[in-house]
């Protein structure tokens, strides 16, 4: 795929972010755990609010900064990749969130490295910081419930 223009790399963004909404809706649907169902919910809304903020910019809104920078616990770098199934349970789930977080989260430090337009690396950059706010969320779950329970 050529992302070449701004436009292109909009359209790449906004794409993203429904993907990731139906995986954290699919994502709820699977996990016992009320709550947990409900932090899943609840993020498939603020993806559905980054496509907003994308399809705003795209619109020729304005832009806002990028916030302040978000702790990363790096749990997510040393777990072994799992793949969504019908056979999910609360530590498989927490995992897939965390690794779609961080595939986010290098997907918008990526394209702000690459953005010549300020307004846009700061978007890209903003976007990176709420994404890495998310992988801290199913991090700090991963260290509460899974690796303080072994």
């Amino acid at each position: 795929m050529s992302l070449d223009s701004i436009e292109q790399i909009l359209d790449f963004a906004i794409g993203e972010e429904e993907k990731a909404v139906k995986f954290y809706t699919e994502l709820a649907g699977k996990v016992s755990q009320k709550s947990m169902k409900e932090v899943f919910l609840g993020f498939a809304d603020e993806e559905k609010g980054h496509r907003a903020k994308l399809l705003g910019v795209k619109e020729g809104k304005l832009l806002l900064s990028a916030k302040k920078k978000i702790l990363d616990l790096k749990i997510a770098d040393y777990i072994v990749d799992v793949a969504p199934s019908e056979e999910f349970d609360y530590r498989k789930a927490l995992i897939v969130a965390m690794k779609a977080e961080k595939a986010a989260f290098t997907l918008y430090q990526d394209l702000a490295d690459k953005a010549d337009d300020p307004e846009m690396k700061g978007l890209f950059l903003e976007l990176a910081q709420e994404e890495a706010k998310h992988k801290l969320r199913f991090e700090t779950e991963y260290d509460d419930e899974i690796l303080k329970e072994g």
